[in-house]
């Protein structure tokens, strides 16, 4: 048997049990992906990821991503969560302000910022969006989250958007619209191969403010992927990135305000999550996506493979 360390954080989030978990194993040489799916499904987190050698000289890390149920090309607190490992492993030099992991869609950089020793905060950059067309049939969609179609927001569409990862958005009028949700994982998985864009998970929001102004949150959100083996997922950064784009694009943030919005995740789980989103914009085009946030050690062990 050999033994392999990781590192348990909890990522969007600036307290612990917080955010979303995320295990990091710091070195995954010698592992089958079929082993690393089998360690993903064991750590039964949203996602595990697995910390390779550079393949290509302008990345530092090749990084694998794993949910319960399958690999990922991309993901967002799986990335934030990953540099914060491993700076404090020491992978990641003290002070450095740069870093790239390999991922399956290629190389994607990072940008950390931090306070004394301590790493405080990480950017992530993602893709300039993709859109599909909007879905037409808006009461399939309501159906498949078993709300009334009028739940959904008139004049805004439900429609798939990627920064990596596709993801199907839907705007919903208030906070108890998105609370109430029950997914009917029959009807959305119909519902997310209609759409013929590879989307594996619903993305849900509300813009919403909070009564009495009691958080500062752009949109109050959350996301569901039972066919990635995530029934709810606690805060997703790749659809994030998204999330922003979808919100510049149709107007429900204005352009002035693209650079700064946070996204609520995860409060009906009792995991509330802040997720940062900076959308740059040019001559009223998207130019550059960014998610960021702050993460906490919850713990670390050695697994015997």
């Amino acid at each position: 048997m050999r033994s392999y360390r990781f590192l348990h954080y909890d990522v969007f989030t600036d307290r612990l049990f917080g955010g979303n978990q995320l295990a990091v194993v710091l070195d995954g040489r010698g592992l089958s992906p079929e082993t690393m799916q089998a360690v993903a499904k064991e750590m039964n987190f949203s996602e595990t990821t697995f910390v390779l050698p550079a393949e290509r000289p302008d990345t530092d890390v090749r990084m694998r991503i794993f949910t319960p149920a399958a690999e990922l090309p991309m993901a967002g607190h799986p990335t934030v969560g990953s540099t914060f490992a491993l700076a404090r492993a020491g992978v990641i030099a003290l002070g450095r302000e740069r870093f790239v992991f390999g991922l399956g869609i290629g190389p994607v950089p990072v940008t950390l910022t931090w306070r004394g020793e301590e790493l405080s905060f990480v950017w992530m950059t993602q893709s300039n969006p993709t859109f599909a067309e909007p879905v037409g049939d808006r009461a399939a969609v309501a159906a498949a989250l078993s709300l009334p179609a009028g739940a959904i927001v008139g004049g805004l569409p439900a429609q798939v958007v990627s920064c990596g990862v596709p993801f199907l958005f839907v705007p919903l009028s208030t906070r108890a619209d998105v609370d109430a949700i029950v997914v009917d994982s029959e009807r959305l998985a119909a519902l997310l191969r209609s759409t013929g864009t590879g989307a594996h998970g619903v993305f849900v929001f509300s813009p919403e403010p909070a009564p009495g102004g009691g958080d500062r949150a752009t949109v109050y959100s959350r996301m569901f992927a039972p066919e990635l083996g995530v029934a709810e997922d606690p805060a997703t950064g790749s659809a994030s990135g998204p999330l922003g784009c979808y919100l510049v694009r149709h107007q429900v943030v204005a352009a002035g305000a693209a650079g700064a919005m946070l996204s609520l995740q995860g409060v009906k789980m009792g995991r509330p999550s802040n997720v940062h989103i900076s959308i740059g914009m040019r001559n009223g085009a998207i130019t550059d996506v960014q998610v960021g946030g702050e993460s906490v050690l919850a713990g670390e062990g050695t697994l015997y493979l």
